[in-house]
């Protein structure tokens, strides 16, 4: 038997609606380390997988809105459950695409899952913090409690693969949304190896759609789209975001722009209450009488 045989190279694909197609394009691109060397060919995806994401998305919204927080907090640590599984993959993978020395990448990779646990414990708390009951004139009760927008576009960071990645897409699904993410689109693999692990974790098909290739060329028409409720420009460029938030203005879209991030910084909570609205109650108190209120 000869001692020398063939390297299986790794075929990546698209992730949509809990499945993993190919871009409908038949399309990929060249994918390189940071010194140029050849990595792997990525999808490039059209704007039909853009659409097809969408579709995917708004069909798992109900569903996942629907669950309690409790429950979206227990899928989402078991996602982090996964990536500590998988995290020499990753490693190998964020070093490569980012021009990291191993144990620079796996500070990186151990602190994207940090990250994630971090949100999955938020997902039954974040109602206590921007929900309550209001003071008002009158015999009433007034509450005020969060509510996921909806179907979430998702640029990611291009200079954080992975890291960058959970830090924009985690607090989208906490929360109650559903999101369609466009990769880095010079380091898509951890992104596209993230599919792989939510596949094979509890989240529900559709929740989560990652899509590879040229970020304008994606973006575009998912800024564009009807269902589309929201839209994340953290991977942007200046030129770029300034496009996609007049096209998002068409629906009314909620946009966050943008801004120069410390990705390894403490997170907070902006994120999590970015893509969320404020739904308020109103209910008779009843009236006081010599035993008190009645209700």
């Amino acid at each position: 038997m000869s001692d020398t045989r063939l390297s299986v190279f790794k075929t990546y694909k698209l992730f949509v609606g809990g499945k993993f197609p190919r871009s409908e394009s038949g399309r990929v691109y060249e994918v390189t380390d940071s010194k140029g060397r050849w990595l792997a060919n990525a999808p490039q995806s059209s704007r039909k997988d853009a659409r097809d994401a969408v579709v995917a998305a708004r069909k798992a919204f109900g569903g996942w809105s629907g669950a309690t927080a409790y429950n979206r907090g227990q899928v989402l640590y078991r996602v982090a459950e996964m990536l500590e599984g998988r995290r020499e993959q990753f490693v190998r993978e964020v070093g490569e695409a980012e021009g990291l020395s191993k144990s620079k990448a796996a500070v990186v990779v151990d602190a994207a899952i940090d990250r994630w646990v971090w949100y999955a414990g938020w997902t039954d708390k974040i109602a206590q913090i921007v929900g309550g009951a209001n003071p008002v004139a009158g015999p009433y009760f007034n509450l005020s409690s969060p509510e996921p927008t909806g179907v979430v576009a998702v640029l990611a960071p291009q200079e954080s693969s992975f890291l960058g990645l959970v830090s924009v897409l985690a607090p989208v699904i906490a929360t109650g949304n559903t999101a369609v993410v466009v990769t880095s689109e010079s380091a898509p693999l951890p992104a596209l190896s993230l599919g792989e692990v939510l596949a094979t974790s509890d989240v529900p098909g559709g929740v989560v759609n990652l899509l590879s290739g040229r970020t304008a060329e994606i973006a575009a028409p998912l800024a564009a789209h009807q269902d589309v409720n929201a839209i994340d420009l953290a991977g942007a460029d200046e030129v770029l975001a300034k496009e996609l938030e007049i096209a998002a203005a068409d629906n009314l879209k909620r946009v966050r722009r943008p801004q120069a991030v410390d990705w390894a910084a403490e997170p907070g909570t902006e994120r999590l209450t970015a893509f969320l609205e404020t739904k308020t109650v109103w209910h008779p108190a009843g009236a006081g009488g010599s035993a008190g209120s009645a209700y």
